[in-house]
């Protein structure tokens, strides 16, 4: 039976879509470090071209900005990496915390399953047992990760220098790659991408710093420990849609329920968390990001999902921002509407 038209596009469609997929999964050492530069060379191209006006020559600018940007950065991380260290400290406290808590369910195991002290014990050796394993695998995994996160740390700035740097040959390899759209067709769609990814990220830093502060603010007055490390925690995972806040609540609710063994402070918690999303959903964000990319978040959990089989966590990171660029070509290009209608938000 032969295909009509539509079915062998479509069909060749999905023979890219897996062909690229092969190539991006097992040239992820090369691609990680390469996406990341490329983003990070958008996010700093209106920064340098300003400079660049302002009588800095090109390679200066690029590295004032990709200083500016590391200092930034490295900030942040010694701010969280302080946090962290502090609430390992208070470790042996919540040792003896959870020794309490541990013996009122042993009671409550009893009084209500019938459950014997010994087979709880041994439950529990069990228990610990399998999580020293887990742990022993999850600290191989950090170390290794720590590894080849320093060297992305060195690469992924020289290549975003490298991508500024040669800007204009980058532009010339497209005019070649698709000559029938014109120089002056791509060299817009390149500008607005830039331009609207640069302010889409600048709007979702804002709205990041907002939502951390509210969250700390909120955890903080409720007398939760190191409210700032939980509060800036769950503000970076709401990145990812329903599951991130839900998975950043975790850790704060156990440790309200710990630190005062009642059942009112992690109430208090889910509610703060409830009450800043909302803020964060209804007021804070589209105030923030007056340009952003709707996605609708089917394509958005989709994205996700797919980085994180393909990249792991750097690809959960970066196809979001993919998705929205092309999302905003395909908008802007009458042959890719359909892909267009696909990611949509339907209030478009």
């Amino acid at each position: 039976m032969k295909l009509n038209l539509s079915e062998h596009r479509h069909l060749i469609l999905l023979q890219y879509i897996l062909f690229i997929s092969v190539i991006l999964y097992f040239g992820s050492s090369l691609f990680v470090p390469l996406s990341f530069g490329l983003l990070i060379s958008c996010i700093l191209y209106p920064v340098c071209a300003w400079l660049e006006k302002h009588k800095l020559s090109r390679m200066g600018a690029i590295l004032v900005s990709i200083v500016v940007l590391t200092i930034l950065f490295t900030a942040i991380v010694y701010l969280l990496v302080t946090q962290v260290l502090s609430f390992f400290q208070e470790l042996p406290g919540l040792k003896s915390r959870l020794t309490d808590a541990e013996q009122q369910i042993s009671v409550w195991l009893s009084n209500n399953f019938n459950m014997e002290r010994e087979k709880q014990l041994q439950w529990l050796d069990k228990t610990i047992n399998d999580s020293g394993a887990s742990a022993m695998s999850v600290i191989s995994g950090m170390i290794s990760a720590s590894a080849v996160g320093a060297v992305y740390f060195i690469l992924i700035p020289i290549y975003a220098v490298l991508i500024l740097y040669y800007r204009h040959k980058w532009m010339e390899v497209l005019y070649r790659i698709f000559p029938a759209e014109g120089r002056e067709r791509i060299r817009e769609l390149v500008e607005l991408s830039i331009q609207s990814y640069y302010n889409f990220i600048k709007g979702m830093a804002l709205v990041y710093l907002i939502v951390g502060i509210l969250n700390s603010a909120g955890l903080f007055l409720l007398g939760i420990p190191h409210a700032f490390l939980f509060g800036f925690v769950a503000s970076i995972l709401t990145f990812i849609p329903y599951v991130g806040i839900l998975v950043a609540s975790l850790l704060p609710i156990s440790m309200a329920w710990i630190t005062y063994n009642s059942i009112w402070y992690p109430l208090g918690v889910i509610a703060i968390f409830a009450f800043v999303q909302y803020l964060e959903a209804n007021l804070i964000f589209p105030l923030a990001v007056s340009s952003r990319l709707k996605i609708n978040a089917l394509a958005t959990i989709v994205s996700i999902f797919a980085g994180a089989i393909i990249w792991g966590i750097s690809g959960m990171i970066l196809f979001i921002p993919f998705l929205g660029i092309l999302k905003l070509v395909s908008d802007r290009t009458p042959s890719l509407k359909t892909l267009s209608v696909v990611l949509g938000d339907e209030t478009n």
